[in-house]
């Protein structure tokens, strides 16, 4: 028998998360290591494993990810996204939860682009009166 799996998609910045999760023991691999490893603050694990924390599913799933683009903040709110819209899939009573908490909701902020003739985005260059 093989084991379902359930794959979402989670966004943030320009990181995107693939996300897979499967009945297991709670493990985490992000790019084929462990999460501790790659996410080095305690900040972004717990980032990660919120949506499964608030659900009450932190031992009962496996997360496979593979992240790509961005820092490590962007790709850990990325994968806690992915995780969020992977439990939905798993059980649509886990999105009441998952939603009031506001982990179902992409954050669409990106960096806006440098203009042509200035210094950055709305900063410009210095004036010389003389």
């Amino acid at each position: 028998m093989v084991a379902e799996k359930f794959y979402a998609t989670g966004k943030r910045k320009s990181a995107i998360a693939r996300v897979w999760l499967t009945a297991g023991d709670g493990s985490v691999i992000v790019n084929k290591h462990e999460m501790t490893d790659y996410f080095g603050g305690q900040l972004n694990q717990d980032n990660v494993l919120k949506p499964l924390a608030i659900t009450e599913t932190l031992g009962k799933y496996n997360v496979m990810a593979t992240l790509k683009g961005g820092g490590k903040v962007a790709q850990s709110e990325a994968l806690r996204h992915g995780i969020a819209k992977a439990l939905t899939e798993i059980d649509i009573e886990n999105r009441g939860v998952l939603k009031k908490a506001g982990l179902l909701t992409r954050d669409s902020r990106v960096k806006e682009r440098k203009k042509y003739g200035q210094k950055g985005a709305r900063a410009r260059f210095q004036f010389s009166k003389r």
